[in-house]
């Protein structure tokens, strides 16, 4: 990871009235540890709401997209999402690869 790189931020939301299940669930985890293991990826859920945030690495904003909408969670419509292109300006020294 160096600065300059190019990283998408994905914010999800919960759609009200659509509920999931764990199964859901674990289609969603099996699919981003899968987009994980090829790229530069964090992700998480939000303690104070319904919903989550991840950043990873794309090569585009086409790429990001499909990442974005095939993961199971928003395919069945549980979750929303909005995708942001993000510029990496700043970056602590300790995570920064050469």
């Amino acid at each position: 990871m160096k600065k300059g790189d190019k990283l998408f931020a994905r914010i999800d939301y919960k759609i009200e009235g659509n509920e999931s299940n764990s199964d859901d669930f674990n289609d969603h985890i099996k699919y981003l540890s899968e987009v994980a293991s090829k790229r530069y990826f964090i992700g998480g859920g939000f303690s104070n709401a319904d919903g989550g945030m991840m950043i990873f690495q794309a090569k585009d904003l086409t790429e990001a997209k499909e990442i974005a909408n095939n993961d199971p969670l928003i395919k069945r419509n549980l979750y929303r999402c909005e995708l942001f292109e993000w510029d990496l300006v700043i970056l602590s020294d300790e995570i920064q690869q050469k």
